[in-house]
């Protein structure tokens, strides 16, 4: 990489929206540069969850490609590909999901994105896992509406439903049972929803949806 393109990482890392803003000014092609590992500066903004220098980048107004449109909840580019992942493994829907842009995920939905698309990585998710994972319980309602399997699981046994009891997301829990949830499902390591919720000081969910208790 080239000095300036470090530099413009290191700032993006740093939370450097000033320093940022000067690289784009002065080297407006910093736009299209990718990281070590290949993400775009809109994207490595985004993964690492810095919402300040994402707005600058917007603001300058780069070329989104669909991934990095899905991500930041702006206008998907006409005639986008929705079903092949990008580098990391994961489609557009994904992405919309991971970082909870609910609009763009019905959109996503209406153009024929795959609900049940497994990322192609390690983590084996669907766009509801995805959701999930980011803590965005209304995108995931919102992926539940439209047919998200509840039973899905990923590797080593995780189910939706076991990742949000571990996180004490009442409302979601409530969601996935009464869409078919088994209360009863276990990871490969044997820990059910009543283990995980007591593990993470969440033993209100177990009065609450005595459901989760296993069966004697």
């Amino acid at each position: 990489m080239s000095d300036a393109v470090t530099d413009l990482f290191t700032a993006i890392h740093a939370s450097n929206v000033e320093g940022v803003r000067l690289l784009i000014e002065a080297e407006p092609q910093l736009l299209h540069s990718r990281s070590p590992s290949g993400l775009s500066p809109v994207l490595f903004a985004a993964y690492y969850h810095r919402p300040y220098v994402l707005d600058a980048l917007l603001a300058a107004g780069p070329e989104l490609d669909v991934f990095e449109a899905a991500a930041t909840g702006q206008p998907l580019p006409d005639g986008a590909d929705l079903h092949t992942p990008n580098g990391d493994g994961f489609t557009p829907l994904h992405l919309a999901a991971l970082f909870g842009r609910s609009d763009t995920v019905g959109v996503l939905l209406e153009r024929g994105a795959d609900l049940h698309a497994v990322s192609r990585n390690p983590q084996a998710a669907q766009p509801l896992h995805s959701a999930l994972g980011g803590r965005h319980w209304d995108t995931a309602r919102l992926l539940l509406e439209h047919g998200a399997d509840p039973n899905a699981a990923q590797p080593g046994g995780w189910t939706p439903l076991l990742l949000v009891v571990r996180e004490g997301a009442a409302e979601t829990v409530a969601e996935l049972l009464a869409r078919g949830a088994d209360p009863h499902a276990r990871t490969d390591d044997g820990e059910g929803a009543a283990d995980l919720a007591r593990e993470n000081g969440h033993e209100a969910l177990l009065r609450q949806f005595p459901v989760l208790l296993a069966p004697v």
